[in-house]
């Protein structure tokens, strides 16, 4: 257990930012399997905001360094050639 006040203080904003990365991740794996649902029901409207949905959260999961821009891109290449793929 920590001793000095900052270090109290150190280990509660961990958990508060932890929390909020968990849930933000979660959300992007839930963003994507939405996607995925929507292509293979081939609702082409559901489907394309899903994909900006996608994009939307991915973009800010990785402006906050939360995952990779390199990741982020794949994510999103992956869910455009997905809906491309379901278009044709």
């Amino acid at each position: 257990m920590a001793h000095t006040k900052s270090a109290q203080k150190r280990i509660r904003q961990t958990e508060v930012r932890t929390e909020r990365n968990r849930a933000a991740k979660s959300r992007i794996r839930t963003l994507r399997k939405k996607v995925t649902d929507a292509v293979t029901s081939g609702d082409k409207a559901a489907a394309t905001t899903a994909v900006s949905e996608l994009a939307s959260a991915v973009d800010k999961a990785a402006k906050t360094n939360l995952i990779h821009s390199n990741k982020a891109a794949n994510i999103k290449s992956k869910a455009a050639k997905a809906l491309a793929t379901a278009s044709a």
